[in-house]
Parts: C-alpha cells; sequence; structure tokens
C-alpha cells in the first residue's frame, strides 16, 4: 500500500461551528498574537467568553496561540509564554502553577502514517501542577506530564514525564530529580 491522500477525510472531526472559529480567530489576532496587547486580564476575559476554564492570577504574555480555548482548562497561577502555540484540537489541561516556557508547543493531534488516508488521530494534553515545559520544547499527543516534571529547552516529548523528574533531549529522557527547597 502507498499513502494515498486524496482519500483523507476528517470530517469527523466537528471543533465547534465556523462562525465560533471565525469570531476566534478573530478575537485572536487582536488580544492574543499581536504585542500591542500586554494585559493577561484582557486575553483571560476572552478566554472565558470563548468558553475556557481560567484560574486565577493567569499570566498571559504577547504572541500567543490558541487553536480552540472551548478545548483549554487552565488552573490557577499559570504563565503562558511568548510564542507559545497550544494546538489544541483536543483537550489540554494545565493545572496549577505549571509554566509554559516562550516558543512551547502543545499538540494534539497528528497522523497515522500507517494508514494509506493519513487519518487523523487525536489525544489529550494534560500537564499537572507545578509541571514546566523549557522554552522551544514540544508535548505531543496523549502525553501527560506529571506533577513538578520538567521539560528541558528544546526537548520533545510524546510520553508520558513522571513526578519529580527532569526530560532532555528528542526524544526526552530522564537525566535528573527535580528537588524544590
Amino acid at each position: 500500500m502507498n499513502t494515498n491522500l486524496e482519500t483523507y477525510d476528517n470530517s469527523w472531526y466537528k471543533p465547534g461551528s465556523i462562525l465560533k472559529r471565525l469570531l476566534w480567530y478573530v478575537v485572536s489576532i487582536f488580544f492574543f498574537k499581536g504585542s500591542w496587547n500586554v494585559m493577561s486580564s484582557v486575553k483571560v476575559f476572552w478566554l472565558r467568553v470563548f468558553g475556557a476554564k481560567v484560574g486565577f492570577g493567569v499570566v498571559i504574555i504577547p504572541h500567543v496561540e490558541i487553536k480552540y480555548p472551548w478545548k483549554l482548562i487552565i488552573g490557577n497561577h499559570c504563565w503562558i509564554g511568548e510564542h507559545v502555540w497550544i494546538d489544541n484540537l483536543d483537550q489540554v489541561i494545565l493545572g496549577n502553577h505549571v509554566c509554559l516556557s516562550q516558543g512551547v508547543f502543545v499538540l494534539c493531534g497528528n497522523h497515522n502514517y500507517k494508514s494509506p488516508s493519513f487519518d487523523l488521530m487525536l489525544g489529550p494534553v494534560i500537564l499537572k501542577e507545578g509541571a514546566w515545559l523549557g522554552a522551544k520544547s514540544i508535548v505531543g499527543p496523549g502525553v501527560t506530564v506529571g506533577t513538578h516534571a520538567v521539560l528541558s529547552m528544546g526537548s520533545v516529548t510524546s510520553k508520558d514525564l513522571n513526578a519529580y523528574e527532569i526530560y532532555r533531549g528528542n526524544p526526552a529522557i530522564s537525566v535528573a530529580i527535580r528537588e524544590i527547597t
């Protein structure tokens, strides 16, 4: 068998009405993707309007891209750095005190490379309390990052990360224990 993208069909995937997605696209251009809006409270307001569940004390820096806020839960005192991309085709959950450093990419979808039609596959991403994703790191679909785990800058994971462990590389491997003093 060979790949046959002519047979690709993701018509089963219904992330929200076209109007809702269009309105979010416009709002995100004005309040998230640009550098002029530095007020996190305005971003939190718009996320909530579009169905995100957002805790208090959340900091969202400019130049952030969130695909579908209605598939997003953010706990208390989370930080989302500049150029973070939350490509949440599925649910993304950030526990309390989660930090997404600049350039982080959280990805909830991929394609089945074994299927001739390259079918879309989805998986939620869960970042438990105190997790820290370093700058330019990537988390793939279906991954759970354990409480207080660290994914070092530039690292990539498609597997779950254990609590209180520090991971580095591509693919990320555990290199140390995180001790918080």
